[in-house]
């Protein structure tokens, strides 16, 4: 098996292919164009690129063969600084697919806007786009989770007042076009063009024959229909009107993101050590959470008192924060029953729901560090009320009001999950280090429940398998359910928001933690009825 340290470099090396796009052809396209490509934009537009947080890098990884690669779902989103404020960027990536959006990119867009709102980050758009991609039109067109929901953000995130600037720098066609327009301060560069309907289509609809640059030119909307604020000469005046735009924010609209800061009683290189890059390895959790908060600061909240969850109250860069964590060593419960690492039980789950309401209580943003194989079943669980129990903890996150930030580190199976802040328990930021695994339940358990059906299937016609067939579907079932877990098979379909080597956790929650430093005031922190 490989050590965490070599998946990391081997996950790292196919973040950089994808974050080449289509590579030095697609590029070359965009020059010949008088056009920069998307990283060169970014380049131009961000104050220090290594400070950029990029989201989505996995998205549709693997999900259009029939299409081809899709790399990024040919948009970049990140969280970056732009004249000293934290922004969220979004930038179509025009070498892909001339920035059509697949429904990936559609899920992804939407994903930073959310994340734009929780964090009230001002949102900057580089345009550049042949809108939806037809063929799949069905996937991406009506539902309240699809290209229309990107237009209503727009319109509800600058009634609350987070600033969204729009540069169109190449195509923004058709329905597209009402991104630029909703937005606050809208910038066309001269040779981009922003209609409803293209040339061929105003042909075929009303048979008016008319010039693209009349129709939807950057002279023709900032002198005529009067809808581009700015109407700059090439990229590079565009982005530099951006800063200077992004500059006159208040200093309210966005923070500076820091540098990584050694606050920890540990060197991070130890994460290497304490986690095994295949999840099969007991480790004691607390020696991960050494690595990532301040020194000295651990609180560990009823210790004694089940030991299967961590809870602690700690800082990272000075900033407070509560932890629930999974412990991944055996314990002994009171009653003297061994409790295996990376399993809920209900003496876990009740101290754990408590500690997130102290929490809430308190304002203190929460972290969730999930290893978790799931809920601990059987005669005993039962009737000791682990459903009882674990409907309190998920009753308590789902009403949590405070930030809620989630850190996959190794297992995040089955309802432990959801308990833990999965995806839908709507976390404002959601990682996974490359070792994670992502499913219902572990590939054995399904692989088996799977193989029992398909075999009474078989039966049910009339078929019997022999030992062979049997093992070889065995073999299959098995494989299939495992490139399901993978954690990039999860990141392609938005589960997580970024796939982050152990060693850059701290930062990651560092820089997060200094964003929601600037929010306002929360609502009154409830829980719904629960079973005592």
């Amino acid at each position: 098996m490989a050590r965490l340290s070599e998946l990391t470099m081997a996950i790292e090396a196919e973040q950089q292919l994808l974050r080449e796009g289509t590579g030095a052809t697609g590029i070359e396209r965009q020059h010949r164009q008088g056009r920069l490509a998307v990283r060169e934009r970014l380049a131009q537009l961000l104050d220090d690129q290594s400070l950029f947080h990029e989201l989505g890098l996995w998205a549709a990884w693997g999900m259009y063969p029939e299409w081809g690669e899709i790399p990024a779902a040919g948009v970049v989103v990140g969280i970056g600084q732009i004249s000293g404020h934290a922004c969220m960027i979004v930038a179509n990536d025009a070498t892909v697919k001339a920035g059509a959006m697949f429904p990936q990119s559609v899920k992804k867009v939407l994903r930073a806007q959310k994340i734009a709102e929780l964090f009230r980050l001002p949102v900057v758009y580089l345009v550049d786009s042949a809108g939806v991609f037809l063929p799949l039109q069905d996937e991406i067109f009506p539902d309240e989770d699809d290209f229309g929901r990107i237009f209503r953000n727009n319109a509800r995130m600058s009634a609350a007042g987070i600033p969204q600037i729009a540069a169109v720098m190449g195509y923004c066609v058709a329905g597209g076009a009402y991104l630029p327009v909703l937005c606050d301060i809208l910038i066309m560069t001269e040779g981009s063009q922003m209609y409803l309907a293209g040339p061929a289509l105003v042909k075929a609809a009303i048979g008016q024959t008319v010039d693209p640059e009349e129709l939807g030119g950057a002279a023709m909307h900032s002198r005529v229909s009067g809808t581009a604020d700015f109407h700059e000469p090439n990229d590079q005046a565009a982005l530099a009107r951006v800063r200077k735009l992004v500059a006159q924010f208040p200093a309210k609209s966005g923070l500076k993101l820091s540098e990584i800061s050694a606050y920890s009683n540990s060197s991070g290189n130890e994460l290497f050590d304490i986690v095994s890059a295949e999840g099969h390895a007991e480790y004691d959790v607390r020696r991960v959470l050494a690595c990532l908060v301040d020194g000295d600061s651990i609180q560990e909240y009823k210790a004694e008192y089940g030991q299967a969850l961590v809870t602690s109250f700690a800082r990272i860069g000075g900033h407070p924060v509560g932890i629930v964590a999974n412990q991944h060593c055996r314990s002994q419960s009171a009653r003297g029953e061994f409790e295996f690492g990376g399993v809920v039980y209900p003496e876990s789950a009740e101290k754990a729901a408590r500690f997130v309401a102290n929490c809430n209580q308190d304002g203190i943003p929460l972290i969730f560090l999930q290893d978790v194989v799931g809920f601990m079943v059987g005669r005993a669980a039962e009737q000791s009320g682990i459903i009882r129990a674990g409907a309190k903890l998920v009753n308590v996150v789902s009403n949590s009001i405070v930030p809620k930030l989630t850190v996959i580190l190794g297992g995040s199976f089955g309802a432990g999950n959801y308990a833990l802040c999965g995806k839908a328990y709507d976390p404002w930021l959601i990682l996974a280090w490359p070792n994670a695994r992502y499913a219902v339940m572990g590939a054995q358990q399904a692989a088996e429940t799977l193989l029992t059906l398909r075999i009474r299937d078989a039966e049910r016609t009339g078929k019997k398998l022999d030992e062979h067939e049997v093992d070889d579907l065995r073999r299959l079932t098995k494989q299939n359910y495992e490139n399901q877990t993978d954690i990039r098979y999860a990141a392609a379909r938005g589960w997580v928001d970024a796939i982050i080597s152990p060693l850059e956790t701290r930062h990651w929650l560092h820089s997060a933690l200094e964003l929601i430093a600037q929010r306002g005031a929360m609502t009154d922190f409830r829980t719904g009825i629960w079973q005592v």
